[in-house]
This record gives structure tokens, C-alpha cells and sequence, in this order.
């Protein structure tokens, strides 16, 4: 049995929130599952997650596979990093310093974007808010001389009647290739 680390719809209609749950591969997107891990709450900004990182650690150590988005929630939360310091045989300060410090990078990612996303909606409220003066363009009086164009006298180049002549076509003798004798069935 192939067990995966993914997500489990809950929620009602509109809302969706979802269970991180280990369960058998082959089961359906809301069926049965051996543990549940963690949730995610994707409604929220930013997205509430919960995550057992213990068990979601020991269910990674024992062969279980994440899907893609799950891989990124552990990711985001430190629980892929924490694994791989602990097979590089790091102490648990120095696992525990290491995913401190990717959490801080991340929140810090975070607010810059948050920060720069505010300031680009303040911009845009105040560029509607300023009066939009355009300028009527000049019109610059146009003279009434036009300049004098000399006649052209068009004069049709002489076109010499082209004689129809029908191309004499040769009769083509049909001449039948003589056919060979044929020889008589040998029996």
C-alpha cells in the first residue's frame, strides 16, 4: 500500500478548507484516511496552516509521498528542511536555528510583498482621485496656397492590334503499335 501525504476537502460550499492527511494512494480525493496530519484554512490571508510537523516527519520517513501542494505547505513550513538537516546529522539547535531562520526569510518575504502590493493599490487610488487635465492640442492655421501642380498629359502608348492567330495544329496520325503474334498455348 502506497500511503500519500494530501489534501481532503472539507468546508461547505464556497468555503473549502482542507485536511493534510496521510492516506492510501489508491483511495479517493474525501475517502477514509489512516491519520489526519494538519489543515489548511486557503480562505484566510495569509492562508491558515496547522501542521503536526512531527508526525508529518515521520510519515515522510516512512515512504510516504507528498502531492505537490503538500510538499509545498512542508516546505513552507519547515518540515522538508528539518528532515534534511537531520540526515546530514545536524543537532537539533542547529535544525531548530536553521528552520527559525527559514521562517523569518519567509515572513520578511512576505510583508515586503505585502508592503509593495499597498503601496502600488495607494498609487492607483491616488491617480484616480487627481484630475485628469488634457491639454487641448494647438491648431495651426493651414495657409490656403496650395502648391501649383503642372498638368500631366497622359498620353496612352499606341497598342497595335494583336492578331488572333489560331496555331495550326498537325493531325496526329493514330498509329496502332502492330500487335505481336501471339504463340499458341503449349499444352
Amino acid at each position: 500500500m502506497m500511503v500519500k501525504l494530501r489534501l481532503r476537502r472539507r468546508g461547505r460550499k464556497k468555503h473549502p478548507f482542507y485536511d493534510i492527511v496521510a492516506i492510501d494512494g489508491r483511495a479517493r480525493r474525501d475517502g477514509a484516511s489512516i491519520e489526519r496530519v494538519g489543515y489548511i484554512d486557503p480562505m484566510t490571508n495569509p492562508k491558515n496552516v496547522v501542521l503536526d510537523a512531527s508526525r508529518a516527519l515521520y510519515w515522510l520517513n516512512v515512504g510516504a509521498q507528498p502531492t505537490d501542494i503538500v510538499h509545498q505547505i512542508l516546505s513552507r513550513e519547515g518540515v522538508l528542511l528539518r528532515r534534511h538537516l537531520g540526515f546530514k546529522g545536524k543537532t537539533e539547535e542547529e535544525i531548530e536555528a536553521a528552520v527559525a531562520q527559514h521562517k523569518a526569510v519567509a515572513q520578511s518575504r512576505y510583508d515586503r510583498l505585502k508592503k509593495r502590493r499597498a503601496d502600488r493599490d495607494k498609487a492607483r487610488a491616488e491617480a484616480a482621485k487627481a484630475p485628469v487635465v488634457e491639454a487641448a492640442p494647438e491648431v495651426a492655421p493651414v495657409a490656403e496656397a496650395a502648391p501649383e501642380v503642372a498638368p500631366v498629359a497622359e498620353a496612352a502608348p499606341e497598342v497595335a492590334p494583336v492578331a488572333e492567330a489560331a496555331p495550326e495544329v498537325a493531325p496526329v496520325a493514330e498509329a496502332a503499335p502492330e500487335a505481336a503474334p501471339e504463340a499458341p498455348a503449349a499444352e
